[in-house]
């Protein structure tokens, strides 16, 4: 399984609900790493895409503990063992972790690639995503040029579970 993130310098994802910077090339690499897979999330997740619809082009699964969620065009899942049982039906290479904090967390350990914008800036953030530089069991495999968004600096990095 995969996991797909933006980080800022503290590994911060979110703030209130909202991404930290949205820039138009990682966007343009979500597109392209997910379309055509599945996704796994989160309802608060769910609820900041556009029009709180599911995405497009997608099998969306969302893991949510609210026992009466339902959402047209997503399967809702309310734990865990229910969730991997859903994804037998996947290739776990086309699973990708799209957020947030919580699903991240707990789906970290199932994942071996993690996909992540790497931002060059510290943003103030009330969500995070583990530091994956501080874990043992993970290693850069991939490191793309930096890039630049009007004053940010970012690059694309793949981590792989050792």
């Amino acid at each position: 399984m995969n996991a797909i993130v933006n980080v800022d310098k503290n590994w911060g994802i979110g703030n209130k609900g909202e991404l930290l910077i949205s820039i138009p090339a990682d966007m343009k690499m979500f597109r392209e790493e997910t379309t055509g897979n599945a996704i796994v999330l989160g309802r608060k997740t769910m609820e900041t895409f556009p029009g709180g619809k599911p995405l497009p082009n997608r099998d969306n699964i969302v893991l949510s503990r609210k026992s009466d969620l339902k959402i047209p065009g997503a399967t809702v899942v309310h734990d865990i063992s229910e969730l991997m049982e859903v994804l037998k039906r996947y290739d776990s290479n086309r699973v990708y972790v799209v957020g947030g904090e919580t699903i991240y967390e707990q789906l970290l350990p199932y994942c071996d690639t993690v996909h992540v914008t790497k931002v060059d800036r510290a943003y103030e953030a009330d969500a995070h995503f583990p530091n994956l530089d501080q874990m043992p069991e993970w290693e850069i495999t991939a490191a793309g040029e930096e890039q630049s968004y009007f004053d940010t600096t970012y690059r694309f990095v793949k981590y792989t579970r050792k």
